[in-house]
């Protein structure tokens, strides 16, 4: 497309042509001269029309061709952020004055908007479901929010909220409500406050007995001046006013303990404010606009959930405020004359109030949630023929929104399923899930390919269900064929994964299966290859020791044969494995320590020459000593493997006390509690420790 001139007319054809349109957008986008003479006619329009009467016109023109060339082309989002369309905008609105028309201000609000939920949309994290995350375009687009939520920049848009002009505070809150997704965004919108009110108040410092809302300046009431004049909005008659203010609350209270708590202060608590945000938006749920009923309780849910996770003082959910998002969210499911895109949001909002919390996945399930969600799944899901292990064909044109919402009530049932065994009987039994499940792990759409692994994975945790309906149906042998699935997509893969790492358990009799289909060094090389060394080599020393397990688990699942070990050794480096195995077996946490010792065990069967470097790293061999003296039984018996394995070099042993360990474990038998030397010592255990000693007794003493 080539635009001969710059004017008012043209850029109403521009405009037309481009409106839904992608391929027109990236052609268009192409036109690096038309794109940066757009971005100019924002603050510079006397440049392009004669008539001086015509350039408030041509700036609106211009600010509605850009705000529709971000949506769905990421080649033109990336064309226009190039020309800085983001920076002409708050230049623009920076120097709006007394006189600046309410249309000019709504369309650069308006502009600003569409370009910021654009960049968000690209850099995540997705709102309401599984989105594209490898366009080239994110990192240019992730540059573009940053510099959006610096301070300066806040300066400029923020004070727009409380504008005369209805149509841009609106716009100010949906750039709020779409593109706050960042936990430092959120935190710098928090605590933002108008330049002319800075420095009035300087906040004290927490004392150690207070809690962390205690300290919010007293100016801040409600949360902080955006949420105050967000809370402020929702007191509109105006439907698209109070679903722009909810969104935008929702946004800013999402995981925001200390924001969230000001929202839902009862009124008893406020000193005679006015009503706080939290009992607006439960009002709202019953709104007659379906758009804000789903955005009220989108608000509701992040304030109740981010009121409870406190650090200091952890709390459960208020379980009243609850009720009323539940109440709605399964209404709003079960409509069967509702749009599928409501539907979806609908799912999602009550998988966002349950998720994590027990207690509030059993109300919603004896609430019929379950039920509810399970039989949209089978509305819109074709299954197998009965008895056919082949999975349903796919209509290749199905409409994308049936496949969010397919995604959106998998989703929702995976993390009801997490939390109880009765609600994973359920799934399985009464409500007949399976059969979908096995449809959906052959979609197209990656989302519902990957909501239906982690309904997988949530099932997996029933060993009923893993010997029984999982074989039966067929589910598990399903799940195999996504996990080994040429070019699968990297987040389906580790759902996949972390479901497999259930079903081959001891206890599974999907194990053999899976491994002899498996081809062993081939699979775990292309998951390595996925997961990356560096990242798992920073998840070696983690805080969080369930994620330091975990890691420890997969090596020493990778380290299963002497090529493997060298793979280890290569990828990570002798010095740091063995020095983070070292650790790993002083820790506290006794399922790192287990870990830790059958890594070493595996390590240990490795070529003479890993043998050689365990052997030369007395800082591991004396925290493997320790471990033979304090160590639980599991964890001593893989330790002891270790020592069978590396008994030829017994000098280096000796010289570190195990052999004096062995004999005491070999001698002095018993059941005691403690578990370790001093405590009792179990058979398997001292068979082990005999095994060992033997195998160091056949190296002479002058070898050492």
């Amino acid at each position: 497309m080539t635009v001969q001139a710059v004017n008012v007319a043209t850029l109403k054809r521009v405009k037309n042509n481009v409106i839904g349109n992608p391929s027109a957008k990236s052609m268009l986008a192409q036109d690096e001269l038309f794109v940066a003479t757009l971005v100019k006619c924002l603050n510079a329009p006397e440049q392009f029309e004669e008539a001086a009467g015509s350039q408030d016109d041509i700036r609106v023109e211009a600010a509605q061709v850009i705000a529709s060339l971000s949506y769905g082309s990421p080649e033109a989002l990336r064309s226009l952020l190039h020309a800085n369309a983001h920076q002409a905008f708050l230049y623009a609105i920076a120097r709006f004055g007394p006189s600046e028309s309410p249309a000019t201000k709504a369309a650069f609000a308006r502009g600003l908007r569409a370009l910021a939920v654009a960049c968000a949309e690209l850099v995540g994290p997705s709102q309401w479901g599984l989105k594209d995350d490898s366009s080239p375009v994110r990192e240019d687009a992730r540059l573009a929010l940053e510099y959006l939520f610096q301070l300066e920049v806040l300066d400029v848009y923020l004070p727009l909220l409380t504008d005369a002009s209805v149509q841009a505070s609106v716009c100010i809150s949906q750039l709020l409500g779409a593109a706050l997704r960042a936990q430092p965004h959120r935190a710098a919108v928090a605590e933002w406050v108008p330049p002319v009110e800075r420095g009035k108040e300087a906040p004290r410092g927490r004392r150690r007995w207070e809690r962390p809302e205690a300290t919010v300046p007293t100016n801040s009431g409600g949360g902080g001046w955006v949420a105050r004049n967000l809370t402020a909005l929702l007191r509109s008659r105006d439907l698209k006013v109070q679903e722009a203010a909810l969104n935008a609350l929702a946004a800013l209270a999402k995981d925001n303990h200390d924001i969230a708590v000001h929202m839902a202060r009862d009124a008893a608590d406020r000193a005679g404010l006015e009503q706080p945000a939290l009992t607006l938006a439960l009002s709202l749920c019953k709104s007659r606009s379906t758009d804000v009923q789903l955005a009220a309780s989108l608000c509701a849910t992040h304030i109740i959930r981010a009121t409870a996770a406190n650090h200091h003082h952890p709390s459960p959910p208020d379980l009243s405020s609850s009720l009323v998002v539940m109440h709605v969210m399964n209404r709003m499911i079960e409509s069967t004359t509702e749009k599928p895109q409501n539907r979806t949001k609908a799912c999602f909002i009550l998988n966002y109030l349950v998720m994590d919390e027990k207690d509030l996945c059993q109300t919603a399930f004896e609430r019929g949630s379950l039920a509810k969600l399970a039989t949209l799944v089978h509305s819109i899901t074709p299954t197998p023929v009965p008895d056919s292990k082949t999975p349903s064909d796919w209509e290749e044109d199905e409409p994308e929104s049936l496949c969010c919402l397919r995604e959106a009530a998998l989703t929702t049932i995976a993390v009801l399923a997490l939390a109880d065994n009765d609600i994973r009987r359920d799934v399985t039994d009464a409500q007949r899930l399976l059969p979908p499940l096995a449809s959906a792990l052959t979609h197209w759409h990656i989302g519902v390919r990957y909501a239906a692994c982690q309904c997988v994975r949530a099932l997996s945790r029933s060993v009923a269900a893993m010997r029984t309906s999982l074989v039966d149906s067929g589910l598990g042998t399903a799940l195999f064929g996504v996990f080994a699935k040429d070019a699968e997509d990297r987040r389906v893969l580790h759902a996949a994964l972390a479901a497999v790492c259930n079903l081959i358990n001891e206890y599974s009799p999907l194990r053999a299966p899976f491994l002899e289909q498996a081809s062993p060094s081939a699979t775990k090389r292309a998951v390595m290859a996925d997961v990356g060394w560096p990242a798992l080599d920073a998840r070696l020393d983690d805080a969080d020791a369930g994620v330091r397990e975990q890691a420890l688990y997969l090596l020493r699942n990778f380290a299963s044969c002497e090529d493997d070990v060298d793979a280890v050794f290569d990828a990570l480096g002798a010095p740091r494995l063995l020095g983070a195995l070292a650790a790993a077996l002083a820790a506290r946490d006794p399922d790192v320590v287990l870990q830790a010792a059958f890594m070493l065990a595996n390590l240990a069967n490795g070529h003479t020459q890993r043998q050689e470097l365990i052997l030369a790293h007395t800082p591991l061999l004396r925290a493997l000593s320790t471990t033979l003296v304090d160590a639980p039984a599991d964890a001593r018996s893989a330790a002891l493997g270790a020592v069978v394995q590396l008994a030829w070099g017994a000098a280096q042993l000796r010289a570190v006390g195990i052999e004096g360990t062995l004999r005491h474990l070999v001698e002095f038998g018993g059941s005691g509690p403690a578990g370790g030397v001093g405590g009792g010592v179990d058979s398997k255990v001292r068979d082990r420790a005999r095994r060992a000693l033997e195998a160091m007794e056949r190296i002479p003493m002058e070898e050492m």
